[in-house]
């Protein structure tokens, strides 16, 4: 292997954990928001836990990521270079970094999978593309997955009201409070199942590319456990602004409901895991919290920021995809397009940070409101918000 090839490959792992890293801060909110909102678990406790159970989950299940290094991408027809998948890594951390930091729970896995195709077509063309398998594993998941959370969720909460109905308040409150410790615990098991594995499969398809594995092989060990220590540490730095969003943008959350959502969660992803579904955590999370708040008499779901949602969701594929075919672009013509990539990529992601600095949102004032705001309210002025109208 060519010293070049090794540079570059260094640095396409070196960028896929950094997207895993992403991946588990931006995430967090998935698994503890509820529990959080609710007050079940302490804002530090809860991203602990979740990063802990992260990586425990990662050492699970390789389904998902025998999907991506072996499934979405035609690797035995075309010739996919590293280069490749590191530009499609770049567009999936970008637009990451961007939803984060207004507060949007957008999919990390779609920016992923539009970041790799986008990528993969510009170099290879659209022969490198196993559109059946983008269909089938990725598009169609990401439609039905919400739909049969939040169904399951809006049954639970009925379910449960109607057995509790006759019991104190307080006293359903603490027992469910109890109850909201385990599934959240079962939501950060089953994210680590799901979401450590795309980037698995991402090193896989990579060492595959430059021969370094046999095509249609699984992870290796080793890869197994960077790429779960990466999301578990991610996860460990809390993605307040984005719990921010789920725990109080979307309903009012109690601990029966807290309880149903994070059970309906961690049943569905744990089942699309199994059955090697590149699914969206955050849809399937969102999906479920708008159930609860369907299901409980009285209860308004904020359809504004359910709206905006949604539009993050159908435009995460298509963007990051856009992302990823330009830095392909850059990047195909040689080592100074790569290292040029990497600047302009390291560039945006540290004029987001500083931004973010301008109104931060940690494990004190999460809590605080429903807003995710780019600058602190101040008498009503202009600031920008992921809740406002």
């Amino acid at each position: 292997m060519e010293i070049a090839t090794i540079v570059v490959v260094v640095l396409v792992i070196s960028t896929a954990l950094i997207f895993d890293f992403t991946n588990g801060f931006h995430d967090t909110a998935n698994a503890m928001a509820t529990s959080i909102a609710t007050g079940a678990l302490k804002p530090k406790t809860a991203v602990i836990a979740a990063g802990t159970l992260n990586l425990v989950g990662a050492f699970l299940s390789t389904e998902v990521a025998k999907t991506i290094s072996g499934g979405i991408i035609n690797e035995q027809a075309v010739t996919i270079l590293p280069e490749f998948i590191f530009a499609g890594l770049v567009g999936a951390i970008v637009w990451n970094l961007l939803t984060w930091l207004v507060g949007l729970p957008s999919s990390s896995s779609h920016a992923l999978f539009g970041g790799l195709v986008g990528a993969v077509i510009v170099g290879a063309g659209v022969q490198g593309v196993n559109f059946l398998a983008v269909l089938t594993k990725v598009l169609i998941p990401a439609l039905i997955s919400p739909i049969i959370a939040g169904l399951a969720s809006f049954i639970a909460v009925k379910l449960i009201y109607l057995v509790v109905r006759k019991l104190d308040e307080k006293y359903v409150e603490d027992g469910f409070r109890h109850g909201q410790t385990i599934t959240a615990c079962l939501v950060a098991l089953s994210h680590g199942t799901n979401d450590a594995q795309k980037t698995m499969g991402i090193i896989t398809l990579t060492l595959i590319a430059v021969g370094a594995q046999a095509s249609g092989t699984g992870p290796q060990m080793w890869v197994v456990f960077i790429c779960g220590f990466a999301i578990a540490l991610g996860t460990y730095t809390g993605g307040w602004r984005v719990i921010r969003t789920l725990g109080k943008g979307l309903t009012e959350i109690n601990t029966p409901q807290g309880f149903a959502a994070e059970a309906s969660s961690a049943a569905t992803i744990l089942v699309s895991s199994h059955l090697g579904f590149a699914l969206s955590t955050t849809q399937v999370c969102s999906g479920s919290i708008i159930g609860t708040g369907l299901g409980k008499r009285g209860n308004k779901v904020n359809w504004g920021v359910a709206g905006r949602m949604v539009i993050a969701w159908l435009v995460t594929f298509p963007a990051s995809g856009l992302v990823g075919a330009a830095a392909c672009a850059l990047a195909r013509t040689g080592m100074g397009g790569t290292v040029a990539v990497a600047i302009i990529g390291l560039g945006v992601a540290l004029v987001i940070f500083r931004l973010s600095k301008r109104n931060p949102i940690n494990s004190a004032n999460v809590n605080e409101s429903p807003d995710v705001r780019l600058t602190p309210k101040q008498g009503g002025g202009n600031a920008v918000s992921a809740t406002a109208a």
